[in-house]
């Protein structure tokens, strides 16, 4: 059994402390709470699970039954009215289906005319209502029985017997579609009406960008080839993208670290398809606790060989020798900062002694497996890539000075490129991104995947055609140097991703030095995780339009 607030990150223990009190007289025959054995998800997501003390025995109702006699000190009771003031609920699992409940109530007194101070109450019953399909439970439900609270409002020490019900009722839904009710939780009409509007947003945003797009091949594209087969000379020489094409494929600075980026935004996106492909499946459902981050490593240590096939592959086309570098850092440029920032978040949560600390155990686990398994195959991943590495289509150079590029407009200028390229993208998916922050940090169930991917790949289908736009305009004004730039553009979205949640935070009722770290923290590596993704994406997108359009100039 656990216990969360609405609004907090950090846990608080006193429902567990009530159930798992020895000293209390109970009727339940195991008088101790016992710690259950966590998986590495679990243990990533700061759960500690013990058994409870409520004994609900399959198709045995239970009346009033009583839990334990506690009695609670004046320090007790204040940290009972502190959890019941933001909104604290518990959380168990019976037969691995997750319930909750409130564990108080604030009764505001603030409209009556003596002006008193708002009233605790602490809930001292729980009543379960199970529901049951022959010998298999389908649904379950705890309420905490507003009839039944003591006043805490004082600073009073209190004795206080805690008390359960279990009814069981018979069923028809079959056992497969037991989950279905955590389904309907997230298709409630407000949440549908949500969900629309951010698909309809999405739709208008492409059709008008491949509307744009559409236009500029059929004005300005089309008339550049016709002009450039016409014979004439002089009109050939206004042609700005044609005359930058012997330094169109000039290698771009820092070549190792630009491959790095590219392995590393090829794994994560991996990484991100395979998970879709998981929940689509059935193996990785939201109610299986800590799965989500089960998979996450072990998904992300064996998409290493990506990172190092892309990264090396790339490299070894305009070099022969040097291509170990872009793999050690595509091995380092996601993984070396997420590290740094869970080390630090590790060091804050144990000084705060939370279950969020990740135990010595855990942590030399994920050395091992790291350096067992994943430096291995990113070294594996590297050699493939540079003994079996494409071939580079184009002529290129590595002449380290170009042409000298003329003035240009400020859309065609780097920061005006990142602006749009990442404001348009971003300004389609922000009402899913709302949802899914207040998914992860509000501790809902996420249930519908399909939404989700849907989402994802508009986020992908704008980033790649806005490339494919702002490519064109920067080679229009003679401007060659499109590799850095073009990564820069699609990453600029985990910018934006990254300054809403400093909104999201804002309007958020989350507090304190741990809370607020923790969630900037993993904030930002969520978003720099899209930066390299997406980033990916937009380079090997102008990749390929840069190749069709000065291919058709030399075929023509």
């Amino acid at each position: 059994m656990k216990c969360h607030s609405a609004s907090q990150v950090s846990t608080l223990a006193s429902t567990e402390t009530v159930a798992s009190n020895k000293n209390g007289r109970t009727h339940n025959p195991f008088d101790k709470v016992l710690p259950k054995k966590e998986s590495l998800g679990e243990v990533l997501n700061g759960d500690r699970l013990t058994n409870s003390l409520y004994m609900l025995k399959f198709k045995l109702d239970n009346t009033d039954a009583a839990l334990c006699q506690k009695k609670i000190n004046q320090n007790d009771i204040a940290k009972f009215r502190n959890a019941i003031a933001m909104d604290y609920y518990f959380q168990m699992y019976y037969d691995d289906l997750p319930l909750w409940g409130f564990i108080g109530k604030v009764e505001d007194n603030s409209w009556s005319m003596d002006g008193k101070a708002p009233t605790y109450f602490l809930f001292k019953h729980i009543q379960f209502n199970a529901l049951h399909n022959n010998n298999q439970i389908i649904e379950i439900h705890a309420f905490s029985d507003p009839n039944s609270a003591v006043d805490i409002t004082d600073d009073v020490d209190l004795d206080i017997t805690f008390t359960y019900s279990v009814f069981w009722n018979e069923t028809s839904t079959p056992f497969k579609s037991r989950m279905n009710r955590y389904l309907r939780a997230s298709l409630l009409p407000v949440h549908q009406k949500i969900h629309w509007f951010s698909c309809v947003n999405s739709v208008v945003i492409i059709v008008l960008l491949f509307g744009l797009l559409a236009f500029l091949f059929m004005q300005n594209l089309r008339n550049d080839l016709r002009r450039n087969t016409g014979g004439d000379e002089e009109e050939n020489k206004e042609i700005g993208w044609k005359c930058i094409q012997n330094d169109i494929f000039r290698c771009p600075l820092s070549m190792p670290l630009f491959c790095a980026a590219l392995g590393t935004g090829a794994q994560l996106l991996t990484l991100v398809l395979v998970l879709f492909a998981l929940a689509f499946t059935g193996i990785l459902y939201p109610q299986s606790r800590g799965a989500l981050s089960t998979s996450i490593i072990i998904v992300y240590t064996l998409t290493s060989a990506v990172a190092g096939y892309t990264s090396a592959s790339f490299y070894s086309q305009f070099a022969k020798t040097g291509w170990e570098r872009s793999v050690f850092l595509a091995g380092t440029l996601f993984f070396g900062p997420f590290i740094f920032i869970a080390f630090t978040l590790n060091l804050v949560a144990a000084y705060f002694g939370t279950t969020a600390a990740l135990p010595f155990g855990t942590i030399f686990v994920l050395v091992i497996v790291h350096m067992v398994i994943g430096i291995p195959l990113l070294a594996l991943g590297g050699l493939r890539g540079c003994n079996f590495r494409p071939e580079f289509q184009e002529s290129h150079t590595n002449r380290k000075f170009s042409r000298e590029v003329p003035p240009s407009t400020w859309y065609c200028r780097i920061p005006g490129q990142m602006f749009i390229a990442g404001l348009l993208p971003f300004s389609a998916i922000v009402m899913e991104l709302h949802q899914l922050y207040a998914s992860i940090w509000g501790y809902k169930i996420f249930t519908l995947p399909g939404i989700l991917f849907i989402t994802f790949m508009i986020l992908v289908l704008v980033t790649a055609v806005l490339s494919i736009l702002l490519t064109y305009f920067q080679l229009t004004v003679e401007d060659p140097d499109w590799w850095w730039r073009s990564f820069l553009r699609g990453g600029s979205v985990g910018i934006f991703m990254f300054l809403y949640s400093f909104y999201f935070y804002s309007k958020s009722s989350m507090s304190g030095f741990m809370q607020t770290v923790f969630y900037f923290g993993y904030s930002a590596s969520m978003c720099y995780a899209f930066f390299l993704m997406l980033g990916t994406v937009s380079f090997y997108t102008s990749l390929t339009f840069v190749r069709r359009i000065y291919h058709a100039v030399k075929s023509e």
